[in-house]
């Protein structure tokens, strides 16, 4: 048992699991499905759920609210979508916001909009939405947007605070999800300003990590190495920084590095089996058209098609159209 284990008691350990969150949406579900599943098999459906726990593919299809609900929930979401559509970085495919937006409905339908533009705005640094981003940009912008989503609004707060010249000890940390206009106003104006005093900026931070130690928190000392940068520091800035920071990746757990976005050994293996079983298969049958992959494992193909690829096409369409004509001539 570990250490960190050792000093805490039942409830602390319970809540900081989440373990009651799991219980009751496994019952619920039981419950919904209880028509489908026999008196025998009931102690099977708990293994299998808590696989699907374990393995992250329980959020996969499931309503917002449960998707964000724990912090394994929203890394799990995380490590889906980019395992689902990676293959876009791969085609090197630029996407518009609401584009990134459908695909992430793809996967959870009720996800919410501002989330998506609010990552968008992350690689934009305007409210252009309607330009192009490429998968990695808004993947890593969308990770820190979605898996610190109460921690950003916190701070948000915070830097409108620190720039009306408020004390530090009148900060107000607010409680509901939404944006008010006035801090959607500073924080789109923030880009052109100085910014805050940068030690004040880290000392709200790192008071307000203390007050939430079961939420969604970045680590501290990695707070404290983006705003350490310079004497003073813009909301955007900040955001930009955490985006970018590998150590903030690796606390998350969610995304490979950068430089690796494009590897996912488990999922290309498994692929590499299918296509040489099937492959083999071929061998002594009749030709017929490629299968699709299993529906576990996910592919998405490109969303677009480039202009020279539809003239190719267009041109090919027409080549052979003449062809058969001359032909039957």
């Amino acid at each position: 048992m570990s250490p960190e284990r050792l000093q805490q008691s039942g409830p602390e350990y319970l809540a900081q699991r989440h373990v009651l969150t799991y219980m009751e949406d496994a019952v619920t579900q039981l419950l919904e499905h209880k028509d489908d599943i026999e008196q025998g098999d009931v102690a099977k459906f708990f293994s299998q759920y808590f696989s699907s726990v374990s393995q992250g593919t329980h959020v996969l299809f499931r309503e917002y609210g449960f998707v964000r609900c724990t912090p394994h929930n929203r890394a799990s979401f995380l490590r889906l979508f980019w395992r689902c559509f990676r293959t876009i970085a791969k085609n090197g495919d630029l996407l518009t916001v609401k584009e990134y937006h459908c695909l992430l409905q793809m996967l959870c339908p009720d996800f919410p909009m501002d989330l998506t533009q609010k990552a968008a705005r992350i690689v934009l640094m305007d409210d252009a939405m309607d330009c192009l981003m490429s998968f990695s940009d808004f993947l890593y912008a969308f990770q820190i947007q979605f898996y610190y989503s109460e921690f950003l609004e916190s701070a948000a707060a915070i830097y409108q605070d620190l720039l009306a010249g408020k004390s530090l000890n009148t900060v107000i940390v607010p409680t509901s999800r939404s944006t008010t206009p006035r801090q959607r106003q500073v924080l789109a104006d923030s880009a052109s300003l100085e910014g805050v005093e940068a030690p004040h900026f880290y000392q709200c931070l790192e008071n307000l990590c203390e007050r939430h130690k079961h939420g969604t928190c970045p680590p501290v000392p990695l707070i404290g190495e983006i705003v350490s940068g310079a004497p003073r520091l813009t909301f955007y800035g900040f955001l930009m920084a955490l985006a970018k920071h590998a150590g903030i990746n690796h606390s998350i757990g969610a995304l490979p590095d950068k430089a690796e976005l494009l590897v996912d050994e488990v999922l290309d293996n498994a692929l590499d089996k299918i296509v040489a079983q099937l492959s083999a298969c071929s061998i002594s049958q009749s030709p017929a058209p490629f299968p699709l992959p299993p529906r576990e494992i996910i592919r998405v193909a490109s969303p677009k098609k480039t202009v020279p690829s539809r003239r190719r096409a267009d041109m090919e369409s027409d080549g052979s159209t003449e062809e058969t004509d001359s032909s039957e001539n």
